[in-house]
């Protein structure tokens, strides 16, 4: 490299987007993650390799392609950047009045009554703090978990391991089986295919679609394709209508009150399942934060979902609960 390495000191900027850069392979991607100009992006990466006095990209190429010396270098800052933003996670724990940006990612769930309300909470708890509340499946939430896109979210705990990410179970949701209220079939029958009522299903893109999927075929039932969805409440409307029958969780079901009058719950039949929610945070999100977000969600789910179905479903008392 022709350009002489100044004697500026290294700064905590340049090395985070070096980062971002490194993993998004473009300037407008790092721009867009990070709010700046894809200029200004551009200038502080030239900074970094103007102070270490080589290329860290070969910027002939697009996308952007780290060089043999930037793959050695981002190998050795991605542990430390990761432990200074540890650092000053714990340092601003006791702080949370006085946090400045927080992005929340849930699953539709918590859409209709949980979200609203633990929205209107921290901003109350957190007056100058900047939200971003996103709505997503959960593969998606933590996709942008894994990605630096959102600091906490809430979803459904994936079968895979969580690696990097930080999960907190939350709520056990078990499997239920919903009809028509006036259905009179076997249940038995209906789950195991030998009614003409059909089975309608979540959209197989969704983790609770592949759940579901999995456990009917671990008892050997298969119902053909007949319809299937994503929305919850269309579901719900299909099967109040007498159209077919479902499975889903409680919480899922407490969302769709103007449906309860014509549907009927049960739990599901032969060996159950459930599914567990949990709020999953970044290894530098603040503790005291994470702690203030599951504490109200817990009452929040108490309120809206837990006592209510308890109380008209009394045998969802020993499935249907908030565990630690």
């Amino acid at each position: 490299m022709s350009r002489r390495a100044t004697s500026k000191d290294l700064n905590l900027k340049w090395l985070e987007l070096f980062q971002i850069c490194a993993q998004k392979g473009s300037l407008q991607a790092a721009a867009q993650e990070s709010g700046l100009t894809i200029s200004t992006v551009s200038y502080h990466l030239r900074s970094l390799e103007d102070h270490l006095g080589v290329e860290l990209f070969n910027h002939a190429r697009r996308p952007m392609v780290l060089t043999p010396k930037g793959i050695a270098f981002l190998r050795n800052i991605d542990e430390a950047l990761h432990s200074i933003r540890k650092a000053k996670a714990e340092a601003s724990a006791g702080s949370i009045a006085e946090a400045s940006f927080l992005r929340i990612g849930t699953i539709e769930d918590f859409d209709s009554d949980i979200a609203p309300d633990l929205a209107v909470f921290l901003k109350a708890k957190m007056p100058v703090c900047d939200f971003m509340y996103h709505t997503d499946s959960s593969h998606a939430v933590i996709r942008m978990l894994r990605d630096r896109q959102l600091d906490l979210g809430v979803t459904t705990t994936p079968s895979e391991t969580m690696r990097d990410l930080q999960d907190r179970p939350l709520l056990r949701d078990p499997f239920v089986v919903v009809l028509p209220l006036v259905d009179d079939q076997s249940l038995t029958e209906i789950v195991e295919g030998r009614t003409k009522l059909p089975f309608l299903r979540f959209s197989s893109t969704l983790m609770i679609a592949q759940q579901i999927e999995s456990q009917l075929r671990r008892i050997g039932v298969s119902a053909p394709h007949k319809f299937e969805c994503s929305s919850h409440q269309t579901l719900m409307a299909m099967v109040a209508a007498g159209a077919g029958w479902t499975i889903t969780t409680p919480l899922h079901f407490s969302r769709a009150k103007r449906f309860h009058p014509k549907l009927r719950m049960h739990r599901f039949p032969g060996k159950t399942f459930s599914r567990t929610l949990a709020v999953v945070s970044t290894p530098d999100c603040s503790r005291s934060l994470v702690d203030l977000v599951d504490s109200k969600l817990r009452g929040l789910i108490l309120e809206h979902a837990l006592a209510p179905l308890h109380k008209s479903n009394p045998w969802l008392a020993d499935s249907f609960m908030l565990v630690s």
